[in-house]
């Protein structure tokens, strides 16, 4: 029966795309986009900047942009819809790309099987558990790289994921990728910017709080350095995928880098792979949203993103947003977006970090219907220039 459904749920939530598992070896650069199911549009590429201008999803249209600015692209993103609903997902990596390469390789799977082991319900178990698993994994793997590759121990992911099921919004995060919600206000005409995710990044004062309230008997548990809040005064964010240095004793130690290594002995784990998770009811005037990581939030606000997306037509949203952020980043260092465009990737990441984006918009006929568009859709987002 387990199985029926489960072949039942890989035709509804089905992932096209070419990897086939747990391991690094089957993430490797793949080119400007790994692109192999429905959703419509073309993708498009402007020097370091890939995007997906329209596209239509399970529940409306979608738009997709990401810019590189890192030697190697850290950020990863996915869309994936079908029958039973829509995931997306936008993955942040630090350190290298191995771990965020990683989720966008394994997390959706995780979520699908858990999903057919509920015979196809949805909750927010269901999701913090395709978190644990895909945690578990990065870390046998881990493990089996150690004598190999032992920095991968040093690297991590922010993981923003979006699930629309059954009318119903749950929204994940770990780190400080952020999901914002555009709503009408009323019939005024008006856009109200609503952030759905919770952040987790110690340069806000709730967070630092929680952590010395875990760990108090450390009084360095976070610590300012030129102006920024760390994590043992060397992450900002206090939730991860991966850096499981700072998670298992056995990783922190040599052969990795001394700046990774602590000075004292872990008891406990010091970040998370825990995600907080929202599940909020589509109401018809829910109009969009927006995922994206935090190189975009970096230069523009909750209300100025909405603004843009609510002004202009549901073509190159995602685009749109991407490249007013990288004016913003040029204007604050004095120079024009013309030159800024000029800079190649690695000296790119002095004026501004990877850059993802996906901006759906939600069609409430077809939510109100549970009638979800055909064919599914299955795209990841640009892997590298």
């Amino acid at each position: 029966m387990l199985q029926a459904l489960m072949n039942l749920l890989s035709l509804c939530w089905k992932p096209f795309g070419r990897s086939d598992g747990e391991g690094l070896g089957s993430v490797g650069i793949v080119g400007a986009a790994n692109i192999a199911g429905g959703g419509g549009g073309r993708d498009g590429k402007d020097n370091l900047l890939w995007f997906r201008d329209f596209g239509k999803y399970a529940w409306g249209d979608f738009s997709m942009a990401v810019v590189q600015a890192n030697q190697v692209l850290e950020d990863q993103s996915q869309i994936e819809s079908g029958p039973f609903g829509t995931f997306v997902g936008v993955y942040d990596g630090h350190g290298g790309p191995e771990t965020a390469r990683y989720v966008c390789d394994n997390l959706f799977k995780h979520f699908q099987a858990i999903s057919a082991e509920s015979e196809g319900v949805v909750t927010a178990e269901t999701i913090q558990n395709a978190f644990l698993r895909t945690e578990e994994g990065f870390t046998a793997l881990v493990s089996e790289l150690w004598g190999t590759r032992p920095q991968v121990a040093t690297v991590g992911s922010c993981c923003l994921v979006g699930v629309i099921c059954q009318g119903t919004l749950f929204v994940a995060n770990l780190g400080d990728s952020r999901c914002v919600l555009g709503k009408k206000v009323g019939k005024t005409g008006e856009i109200a910017a609503i952030q759905l995710s919770t952040e987790h990044n110690a340069n806000l004062e709730e967070v630092r709080r929680e952590l010395k309230d875990l760990h108090p008997h450390d009084p360095e548990i976070v610590v300012l350095k030129h102006g920024v809040w760390r994590v043992k005064g060397i992450i900002q964010v206090s939730k991860s995928i991966g850096d499981v240095y700072m998670k298992h004793a056995r990783f922190n130690r040599e052969p990795i880098s001394a700046k990774f290594r602590l000075p004292e002995p872990m008891t406990m784990p010091i970040l998370s792979a825990e995600p907080t998770i929202l599940s909020h009811p589509l109401h018809p005037n829910d109009s969009f949203l927006i995922f994206a990581s935090d190189g975009l939030w970096e230069h523009l606000s909750n209300e100025k993103a909405v603004e843009i997306v609510h002004n202009h037509p549901h073509a190159g949203s995602a685009k749109r947003l991407v490249k007013t952020a990288l004016q913003e980043a040029a204007r604050k260092r004095e120079m024009r977006y013309s030159d800024l465009r000029k800079i190649d990737k690695k000296v790119r990441r002095h004026f501004h970090d990877d850059i993802t984006v996906i901006v759906l918009f939600l069609n409430h006929d077809l939510i109100s219907r549970g009638t979800a568009r055909e064919p599914p859709v299955s795209i990841k987002g640009a892997r590298d220039h």
